[in-house]
């Protein structure tokens, strides 16, 4: 089996920290995103996987390499233009003789693809939609299906005050198993979605179209701020599971600090005294000042927090500079090479 990774939006909703960071490669635990991606198909044995890029390729291409230390064989595909998901999937997969498993590319899951493929193999369907439950669906187009575990119908958001009549609230989770059958559903070099083209296709033509729910799985779609920062909370907590954590511990600190054992401190990094760092993700060369206090945050590479700033629920991009006496509060995003001066509040 093939995989292929959707990795070409803009990252449009994850501004301003997309602007020079493709998403597909912001950190995550200081690692680049769609390293955990990879790594869930690479448990299940699938090593050869396509990327679908279209924005900023190049840097996408430059992090990842080919693969090699990964211990998989990547292949990238660019759009010349945007054409949707399904469109994408057809161009990149066109000449693909079997199976494939795609995924979203802003998706962080836990999921055992092995299960997945079991599940899918067994249906003998000619494709298979993973589903994630969800607290609110109003926020999201909705999935029914049958006592047989086969999808029936895609509904419209429901509207707020029809939530606690709108039944198990199961939503697209954004990764699929297809059959070589599909591609043939799908144009040449058009756009087109898998969401309002493809799916609907597939059911008016009654092909047979298995869903595998989500029970025990972690799932979140990392494509907002809010999001992104409480998949990093997420990890640090316990709730995203197979993944191990690399919690440096060659960083330079002052004795007189308070680090949590959630926190994960990169290399190079350097805490000053009297420093307290609680529930926070930093990355490779952020320095610290003294007297300085950070909790429940993210701060990517080489940032400067200078002495006595206070920075809770927030997310830093690369190169910032936070100055003295700074109070940065939750919900804050930074995007590269921001300023603060000193005594500023946001």
């Amino acid at each position: 089996m093939k995989a292929l990774i959707l990795a070409g939006g803009k990252g449009t909703r994850l501004r301003p920290l997309t602007v020079y960071t493709p998403k597909p490669i912001v950190p995550v635990l200081n690692r680049p995103f769609l390293e955990y991606q990879i790594e869930i198909l690479k448990r299940a044995g699938i090593e050869d996987i396509t990327l679908s890029l279209s924005y900023q390729p190049d840097k996408i291409e430059h992090v990842l390499g080919f693969g090699e230390q990964l211990g998989v064989s990547l292949h990238y595909v660019t759009e010349s233009q945007p054409m949707g998901t399904g469109g994408a999937y057809k161009l990149a997969a066109k000449d693909f003789e079997e199976p494939t498993i795609v995924l979203n590319g802003d998706v962080l899951t836990d999921l055992i693809v092995a299960k997945l493929i079991k599940r899918h193999q067994r249906s003998g369907a000619k494709a298979t939609i993973v589903l994630a439950p969800v607290e609110d669906p109003s926020l999201y187009g909705l999935v029914e299906t049958d006592q047989d575990g086969n999808v029936r119908a895609f509904k419209e958001k429901p509207k707020a005050d029809a939530v606690e009549d709108s039944g198990p609230s199961l939503i697209n989770a954004g990764i699929y198993v297809l059959e070589r059958e599909i591609l043939d559903l799908i144009p040449e070099n058009e756009n087109y979605s898998f969401e309002y083209n493809v799916f609907p296709e597939i059911l008016n033509r009654g092909i047979s179209f298995g869903a595998f729910v989500l029970e025990n799985e972690y799932w979140r779609d990392i494509g907002t701020p809010e999001t992104y920062l409480q998949a990093h909370m997420d990890f640090i907590s316990g709730k995203v599971r197979h993944f191990p954590i690399d919690r440096e511990e060659e960083f330079d600190r002052a004795t007189s600090t308070f680090i949590d054992r959630n926190s994960v401190i990169d290399a190079e990094c350097v805490i000053k005294p009297n420093v307290t760092i609680t529930n926070s993700v930093l990355g490779k060369g952020v320095v610290v000042e003294e007297h300085s206090m950070i909790e429940n945050s993210v701060i990517w590479s080489h940032s400067r927090i200078s002495n006595s700033a206070k920075i809770s629920g927030a997310i830093l991009a690369r190169s910032c500079y936070v100055g003295k006496n700074c109070v940065i509060t939750p919900g804050a995003v930074l995007g590269n090479k921001s300023t603060l001066t000193d005594y500023t509040k946001i």
